[in-house]
């Protein structure tokens, strides 16, 4: 199928992607064929949850989130796979891909080398901020000194040999997602560029002259929120800070290494089930601030679609999304004009604004370590944990308007949404058992003496300070899988759970009605002999931990004994939580889709461990018809995002705990 090529010049105002992968690289690559051929001028990989952690399909860990999240992409023959008939050398391909970042690129490299292409051609970005992982996403493997090893050894390989390839774009997308502020997310952001930076010097890897190349290879990948003018300027602070940061700090004298390079992915959390139409205009308006400012304009834009907040998009809701930009980028004389904000003084004083308080918060992190000792100290994810309950107590009591949750909430029948069941896609079950048949073939079907041979030289390596990219690279021609590559580098590396946050949380004054609900759970403890304890538990992959968090924070609000392990469970380990600390009741935290698989696991852990009286709520993006059968199973009440009032939430959670005890 041809592609069309990319317009050029004023027809051509930033790459246009939509960030997709699901069920297996067959399916994914049909998918990418199809954007390409309505005019989709670059390439976002989403990858599933096990290849983002690096497990194989065949692991327990990854039972029931294979291909939900994205594609599972677990060696070499996969990727070729994923990017058939697709010309990686004419490409622009971003990765969303961080803990096992460095394995992905050596697999792209691998199959474009297969193909014939010159790999200082090929073009695109890994998002490897792991720093961000720590913090908001959860995908991260090492701890964070090896971890940040894997980053600066990719951005010296990439320098002198994928010149053209930006090996990290600093993420501050989901830290806006986890709460941060503008103020908070400009600050992390440059905390860790400024962390990278200062290893890949110190690393001795590229030397002094060339440093500007290692500046203009940083990319960053920011996140646009509804509100307007203040995202927008929050560009602006981003832009100038940044060529503060590499001309001062760095040294960096050639401009055009010190150009802000950045993408957006417009706020998905912020997108409501509730009414989700409007998520349409909220897209909109979010990508207008990135956009309007020519001085500060994105490089990529890519969308998410309405119904997010539904599901899995189908490729029609993806389309809508493209046809949003093209029709910025084509119909509008959006790029007709000079900065349209140039002189503004309101703008220029809410620049101003948000740059002393980025200046400042990036002084406070700076006087503890940097962004690592940060990370590992749990500062920085308990401002997040605290921002984001602030956020959430603004709106709840509806001092922030979200439309069509806590405000205008009546509506008419949505015929969007009239047969929920085929407004959003589905992963079919047998994808996670095909997955696993085929890893075990591909296991099957090679020289395992290479394979033993490439990863003993991969822990070899790792041991020494040597760049791992070469080492890397020959486990991926030697058909080593995905689980193998992380698994040979836990080994050496050890692996690490961060801060939960929760913790060092701090929360506004209790309002009348949670007042109310800590009367409840301090009689209903009373009843029942001791203080009501709530088991939080994230079961699987999904490390999408910021429901979980806000959770725990107003339960320890509201009086309960709160216990919260964080992320990445086994069913297993969650009974095991909560026979050994004796809870009242088990609350899990779903939003890769893996629900109908890991709920009942965790059901049934609890009936075999003799604690089938202990209820189970659910919370997460859960379809009505998935909660239904939920419910079917024991589950005593579901939780999606249209339940907003968390104070509610903990209300009912003690009308199931005195169900059960039949108080």
């Amino acid at each position: 199928m041809p592609f069309p090529s990319a317009p050029k010049d004023r027809d051509r105002p930033w790459v246009m992607r939509t960030y997709a992968g699901h069920s297996s690289p067959a399916e994914s690559n049909a998918l990418y064929r199809r954007n390409l051929a309505k005019g989709q001028t670059g390439l976002s990989v989403a990858f599933d949850l096990p290849t983002q952690t690096g497990y194989d399909p065949d692991d327990e860990l990854a039972t029931g989130e294979v291909g939900k999240v994205g594609v599972p992409v677990s060696h070499i023959g996969d990727m070729r796979a994923l990017f058939d008939g697709i010309p990686l050398d004419a490409m622009n391909t971003s990765m969303t891909i961080n803990a096992t970042a460095m394995w992905l690129l050596a697999l792209y490299q691998a199959v474009a080398e297969e193909h014939g292409h010159d790999v200082a051609k090929l073009a695109g970005t890994t998002q490897n901020d792991i720093v961000k992982e720590y913090l908001s996403r959860g995908t991260y493997v090492f701890p964070p000194a090896p971890s940040m090893r894997l980053i600066t050894d990719m951005v010296a390989y990439t320098v002198t040999t994928m010149p053209k390839w930006n090996p990290i774009n600093i993420c501050s997308y989901h830290l806006q997602e986890a709460g941060a502020t503008p103020v908070q997310e400009i600050a992390y952001a440059m905390s860790t560029a400024i962390a990278v930076l200062d290893s890949v010097r110190d690393s001795g890897q590229v030397p002094q002259e060339r440093f500007g190349e290692v500046v203009a290879r940083m990319s960053f990948f920011v996140n646009a929120g509804v509100r307007f003018v203040e995202e927008m300027c929050k560009m602006r602070a981003f832009t100038q800070l940044w060529d503060e940061l590499t001309r001062e700090r760095y040294g960096v004298a050639d401009p055009k290494h010190r150009r802000f390079r950045y993408g957006v992915q417009v706020n998905s959390l912020g997108l409501t089930e509730a009414q989700p139409e409007n998520n349409v205009q909220r897209i909109v308006l979010e990508m207008l601030a990135v956009t309007l400012s020519k001085d500060a304009r994105a490089r990529a834009v890519q969308l998410p679609a309405w119904n997010e907040a539904l599901g899995l998009p189908r490729p029609w809701d993806q389309q809508w999304s493209l046809r949003l930009q093209q029709v910025l980028a084509y119909e509008t004389d959006l790029l007709e004009y000079d900065d349209l904000f140039a002189g503004s003084t309101v703008v220029e004083a809410k620049v101003a604004e948000l740059l002393e308080g980025a200046r400042a918060e990036m002084d406070r992190v700076a006087e503890m370590g940097g962004a690592v000792a940060a990370v590992e100290s749990g500062y920085m994810k308990g401002q997040l944990v605290a921002s984001l309950a602030e956020r959430r107590r603004r709106m709840e009591s509806g001092e922030d308007v979200v439309v069509g949750v806590n405000k205008f909430d009546s509506t008419e029948p949505n015929p969007l949404t009239a047969d929920l069941d085929t407004a959003i896609q589905t992963v079919d079950p047998a994808v996670e058992s095909a997955a696993q048949d085929a890893v075990r073939a591909w296991r099957a079907d090679r020289d395992d003496a290479a394979v033993a041979q490439a990863l003993e030289e991969l822990k070899r390596v790792a041991a020494t300070d040597e760049n791992l990219m070469a080492a890397t690279l020959s486990c991926a021609r030697a058909k080593v899988t995905t689980g193998e590559w992380a698994g040979a580098l836990r080994e050496v590396f050890g692996e690490f759970r961060a801060p939960t946050g929760v913790s060092s949380a701090t929360t506004g004054e209790a309002d009348g009605s949670l007042t109310e609900v800590r009367e409840r759970v301090r009689a209903t403890g009373d009843e029942l002999g001791g203080r009501l304890r709530l088991l939080v538990g994230k079961p699987g992959l999904d490390g999408h931990s910021n429901g979980a968090e806000q959770i725990a924070v107003r339960a320890r609000d509201a009086g309960f004994e709160v216990v919260y392990q964080g992320i990445r469970l086994t069913p297993a380990q969650i009974v095991s939580a909560a026979v050994e600390e004796d809870v009242h009741v088990v609350g899990l935290s779903v939003l890769s889709g893996s629900h109908l698989q890991v709920v009942p696991a965790v059901l049934q852990g609890l009936k075999d461990a003799g604690l089938d009286d202990v209820p189970v709520v659910v919370g997460g993006i859960v379809p009505d018809g998935d909660a239904r059968r939920l419910r079917e199973q024991g589950v005593a009440r579901v939780f999606t995002p249209k339940d907003f009032g968390m104070t509610d939430i903990m209300g009912q959670i003690v009308d199931v705990v005195r169900e059960a005890n039949a108080l």
